[in-house]
């Protein structure tokens, strides 16, 4: 991708330059519900400030956050996990809604503390593996006599998009947030993924 393509995608960023996710969090968060612990977060999570360790079998969070909030399989012990990042403060706020929900308080919002440039890449470059769950998981959930399966089966579609639409643009303006503090604003070159 030339330089001008990188412009190009900044002109598609939702985000502006002060944008601070973590503290859009409502008033009492992350103290409540985000105690999640890296060394368990599931793979299934993509990149960014927000994600899940060992979330609970529940399948609660969709009802609140359903742009963000999938659930594993039987491999990944049913958890939900995070498979878009919050750009709006609203959508901070149908995240944490989600998180509140989740018993064991699983859900994290301290990735930012441990994502670097070189493992935003190298979960892109494996990202072949959620696309596999996808796949797997959307035959099972769309065939499904349970209607929570059927409509899950509806994020996996959303998920599937976004890894083959923007969630790349999304992970290049994140690396540029990590090397720069801030998120890229109109002109900024966004890093090759």
């Amino acid at each position: 991708m030339d330089s001008a393509e990188h412009h190009a995608s900044t002109d598609r960023m939702t985000w502006t330059q002060g944008w601070e996710p973590v503290a859009a969090l409502p008033d009492g968060e992350p103290e409540w519900s985000f105690h999640g612990q890296w060394q368990n977060r599931s793979g299934l999570n993509v990149p960014g400030p927000f994600y899940t360790a060992g979330a609970d079998s529940g399948w609660t969070g969709r009802p609140y956050a359903p742009r963000h909030v999938l659930y594993g399989d039987r491999f990944e012990g049913y958890g939900e996990f995070v498979y878009r990042q919050p750009k709006t403060p609203d959508e901070v706020r149908a995240l944490a809604l989600a998180a509140a929900q989740d018993l064991p308080a699983t859900y994290a919002c301290d990735g930012d503390l441990h994502w670097t440039p070189a493992a935003v890449r190298q979960w892109w470059r494996e990202r072949r593996t959620v696309e596999e769950y996808i796949a797997t998981m959307l035959v099972e959930w769309e065939a499904s006599s349970q209607e929570n399966e059927r409509e899950a089966a509806e994020g996996l579609r959303d998920y599937e998009a976004y890894l083959a639409g923007e969630l790349a643009d999304d992970l290049r303006a994140y690396i540029f947030r990590l090397e720069h503090g801030r998120y890229p604003g109109h002109g900024d070159v966004l890093p090759e993924l």
